[in-house]
């Protein structure tokens, strides 16, 4: 039987950490080893962090990168060893080395660079021109990066008509929600078209906005897929792949033949690999493993854990990344402060949450008794600051310019500046960072108050619409077998409360409406026309649409927070500020 052993290591690289990244691969070559693996994969630019945006503008950090290469070099003796790395020629490339023998057989540079939503890659590299197979012993294989495999005629089709048995594609691929099924749909059609098995292997963790929700996999030459990894956790899972069942597909594929007729000469270079230990009978000595994979193929969860899982695994990585320990939170007894709570509890553990509950003269009943019950339930720690003194002094300071004209906005976004100022002294005087508790669809029409509750370092919801806050919140419940967020919580109607008697719909639709609007304007990019069609009213997308638009000077000044929608604010939808447009 002719097979081939490789391991796939799904790992959590932290940007410009040179020395930690380098550290953690030759650490995850030396566990790798005792599964006899011939090929040992790592995701693409697991050596700088993906994406190290600017620093690659800086020549030292091109130049320290490849002297972390060359450490790692120096560890791979009678295996291959594929590690995304910057490569430096007459240009800069996003690259994956080829290493084997401690040596660097070969370095593929991606072809097909991302210039689109959170992509920036034209920015920074120039693109590669080779489409290599690697020759080792009987087998033949193809590397690539990312985008690469993607294309229907590109490297990996390529790659495998010039008879690569299986391909290996390096990823950083940001999640969205669902994401993981677009890939295996794709992955299995071009797995399948091509009779080729891929190895798809994907980073995993937090880096600023973006969240790597790993999930890597392998797909047999049928379409099928027989390996995964977890889902928004580390992970190695090492797979024998039958190449003999690459080449009996082979045999029946008539079209195939057709097609390597028409594959340009020149076009693809075959690279030998010497390893000093022979592959064939190695793995009747080592023993198949668990039949194809060391681990089992990972279940599909609900779209609610999913989502929950990724925010919970951003902000663990924000915070411990960037050098905190503690985090604090201004609890409202509201939902999404009440879930933004429930995320950094498990994230970072309890005792690392501090809750500070801010009541004004609005402040209800009703909102304290849920915050008290929250910490309850989280075993969080809460510290009472009330506002009511500092804001009679700022309504006094303002009287006689203020005059007697009537209570309004200015009245009511002073107590969320206040609590802004609350929570940012906190934050200086014993290093916390400030969680802010906004959602996507506040955020989206500007329903939030500038340097008020949008005061803080990490905005955990950003972008997660307020009807899928709810849903979360129901979902965390529900998965606990008991209350963990106060059930009143779930079903009051929101409220800003910062004047009496004040609901969010006095200013915005319901928010099942606004979402609705925001997902089809926002992210899908339709019209006036067309968002009415789908049952909107009129003067209400109107309305929603302006709120939106011009909102955007007070997004601009918002902390990071964790995307998981396919169009996030900020990277991905990037708006003029000064703007005339409209859309009706």
């Amino acid at each position: 039987m002719k097979t081939v052993r490789i391991a796939l290591c799904q790992m959590n690289s932290t940007v410009g950490d040179l020395e930690g990244n380098t550290a953690k691969i030759i650490q995850l070559i030396e566990d790798a080893y005792k599964y006899c693996p011939d090929i040992i994969v790592f995701p693409e630019l697991a050596v700088t962090g993906y994406p190290p945006e600017d620093l690659l503008l800086k020549p030292q950090f091109i130049k320290d990168n490849l002297t972390a290469l060359d450490k790692i070099r120096e560890k791979v003796e009678d295996i291959v060893a594929v590690v995304g790395f910057v490569d430096r020629k007459d240009d800069i490339y996003n690259a994956a080395a080829i290493i084997s023998g401690k040596k660097v057989v070969d370095v593929y540079h991606k072809i097909h660079l991302p210039n689109y939503g959170v992509f920036d890659e034209f920015r920074y590299f120039q693109t590669g021109s080779r489409y290599p197979v690697y020759l080792m012993d009987d087998i033949a294989f193809g590397v690539n990066i990312c985008e690469d495999i993607w294309n229907p005629e590109g490297p990996a089709t390529i790659q495998a008509l010039a008879g690569a048995e299986f391909i290996i594609n390096i990823n950083a691929s940001p999640y969205t929600m669902g994401k993981y099924c677009i890939r295996e749909k794709i992955l299995s059609t071009r797995a399948s078209d091509s009779s080729v098995i891929v190895a798809y292997l994907n980073a995993v963790g937090g880096q600023d906005e973006l969240v790597f929700d790993g999930r890597s996999f392998v797909v047999d030459q049928n379409g099928d897929i027989i390996a995964t990894a977890k889902q928004f956790e580390e992970d190695m899972i090492v797979v024998d792949l039958d190449l003999d069942a690459v080449f009996m597909k082979r045999l029946h594929d008539s079209c195939r033949r057709q097609q390597i007729i028409a594959l340009k000469n020149g076009m693809v270079e075959k690279i030998v690999i010497n390893t000093k230990k022979r592959r064939n009978g190695e793995a009747g000595k080592r023993g198949i493993i668990h039949g194809f994979a060391c681990s089992p193929i990972h279940p599909s969860v609900q779209v609610e854990e999913e989502v929950y899982n990724a925010l919970v695994l951003g902000t663990r990585d924000y915070v411990h990344k960037n050098g905190f320990k503690k985090v604090c939170i201004g609890l409202s007894g509201g939902v999404d402060s009440a879930l933004v709570a429930v995320i950094a509890a498990h994230a970072i553990g309890s005792d690392n949450v501090e809750g500070i509950f801010m009541p004004s003269p609005y402040t209800s009943k009703e909102s304290r008794e849920d915050v008290f019950a929250l910490s309850n339930n989280l075993n969080i720690k809460v510290t009472e600051v009330p506002i009511d003194s500092v804001y009679m002094s700022y309504l006094d300071a303002l009287k006689p310019e203020f005059r007697d004209l009537p209570f309004g906005t200015a009245e009511e976004n002073i107590q969320a500046r206040i609590r802004g100022n609350m929570l940012m002294a906190f934050s200086n005087k014993f290093g916390w960072l400030v969680l802010t508790t906004g959602n996507k669809s506040e955020m989206s029409v500007g329903y939030a108050t500038l340097y008020g509750d949008m005061a803080g370092g990490f905005a955990v919801i950003k972008d997660v619409p307020k009807t899928l806050v709810y849903k979360i919140c129901r979902w965390r419940n529900n998965m606990a077998k008991k209350t963990v967020i106060p059930e009143r919580v779930l079903w009051r109607e929101p409220s800003a409360e910062l004047r009496s008697d004040q609901k969010d719909t006095d200013t915005l639709p319901p928010y099942e409406v606004l979402d609705l609007i925001l997902k089809a304007y926002v992210e899908e990019d339709r019209s006036f026309d067309e968002i009415v069609n789908l049952g909107c009213e009129a003067e209400c997308t109107k309305k929603v649409i302006k709120m939106i638009d011009t909102s955007e000077y007070k997004r601009r000044q918002s902390p990071p927070g964790i995307k998981i929608t396919p169009r996030a604010f900020g990277k991905d939808r990037r708006f003029p500020i000064t703007n005339k447009y409209r859309s009706w």
